[in-house]
């Protein structure tokens, strides 16, 4: 009777990892959408970190960054907080959000009708303007 309460347990468990893992990729292929990308691109793991750095204006070959350790977390930390930024979602709060409760936020703002893509937030056409003297 104990295998089997808790093989029915373990099933349930994965039964609902697998829906919230579902859920987490159907909002990043709605804000690949957004963005003008495929939104098939969010069904491949490494390929969708790519877009995501294209969607925020990164340059493609900086993946290789998230092969060093503790460099790694620095990277992920600010690709999330850029990737808010490109949705208009800007402050400590949306900042935090993303990066401890992604699983939550992004099919949150995927499948919200007020988040919108505002394009790039990084790269060389979206520094400031040099002041003139």
């Amino acid at each position: 009777m104990q295998n089997q309460s808790s093989a029915a347990g373990i099933g349930l468990f994965l039964l609902i990892e697998l829906a919230v893992i579902a859920l987490v990729v159907a909002g990043l292929w709605k804000l690949f959408e957004k963005a003008g990308r495929p939104g098939w691109a969010a069904l491949i793991p490494i390929y969708n970190t790519i877009v995501m750095q294209d969607i925020v204006g990164r340059e493609a070959w900086k993946i290789v960054l998230l092969l060093i350790p503790f460099v790694n977390i620095y990277f992920a930390i600010t690709l999330y907080v850029s990737f808010a930024k490109a949705y208009g979602k800007r402050g400590i709060g949306n900042y935090l959000a993303i990066i401890f409760l992604n699983i939550i936020f992004i099919p949150l703002w995927g499948f919200s009708e007020e988040v919108r893509y505002e394009g790039p937030v990084e790269g060389p056409g979206n520094l400031a303007p040099a002041p003139s003297y």
